[in-house]
């Protein structure tokens, strides 16, 4: 591990690595090794997961199940997830192949929000649930404390404006997919019949149409 790095590290988790091979693995992408951020970034989306959900119970004891969910939706997501990667300085010590890196994969919110999962599995490996636990709660705060309300995912807006506005329901059509294995890109246009329509890229055909919708909202409003 480079020194610049090995202080980037104890600086972002506080504490010195018992196991550093684990947290230079999350930091590895598959173009550059075998041993990548893959296996860590399953384990740390788990983690993730359990971190906030019992954060929003606690937080917002008053709210139901289902608004609980949407806040969990969008803060456990791969775009928040990369959004937090850039504002720890993720990209800068990432371990890339010259092809992923020549294709952008450290702007790649897929990759970055993948990398950011991959260290909180390492740390939970290298010290447990509690040293995982008070990262997120670290880099997540804000995120947490500045939600007024519970966000309502951009799909399900747009179709309760549909519904509202007494329009047939959105159409989403995958209009075209480029880039390497490891950085895909996927293009959708969402349409509301008699009112327009929009287009977006996305990681994943879902965070396409997510980001389709949330344009199409943008129109709208």
């Amino acid at each position: 591990m480079r020194a610049d790095t090995a202080d980037w590290l104890n600086a972002l988790i506080e504490r010195t690595p018992a196991r550093p091979q684990l947290f230079m693995q999350a930091l590895t992408h598959g173009s550059a090794a075998a041993a990548n951020y893959e296996r860590l970034e399953f384990l740390g989306d788990r983690v993730l997961g359990l971190v906030v959900a019992e954060w929003l119970f606690e937080h917002f004891p008053a709210e139901p199940e289902g608004k609980l969910s949407r806040r969990f939706n969008a803060l456990v997501s791969g775009e928040t997830c990369a959004e937090v990667a850039r504002d720890v300085g993720v990209p800068k010590h990432m371990v890339l192949g010259k092809q992923a890196r020549d294709d952008g994969a450290t702007d790649s919110d897929n990759v970055l929000g993948d990398v950011m999962e991959a260290i909180i599995g390492a740390l939970f490996l290298d010290a447990g649930m509690e040293a995982a636990k008070a990262l997120v709660r670290r880099l997540w705060a804000e995120r947490v404390d500045t939600q007024s309300s519970a966000p309502k995912h951009p799909k399900s807006a747009l179709q309760e404006w549909a519904a509202a506005n007494r329009r047939r329901p959105p159409e989403y059509v995958m209009t075209g997919k480029s880039g390497p294995h490891h950085n895909l890109r996927f293009a959708v246009t969402v349409s509301i019949n008699g009112v327009g329509e929009a287009s977006a890229e996305g990681a994943s055909k879902q965070e396409a149409e997510t980001a389709a919708a949330k344009a199409m909202l943008a129109q709208l409003s």
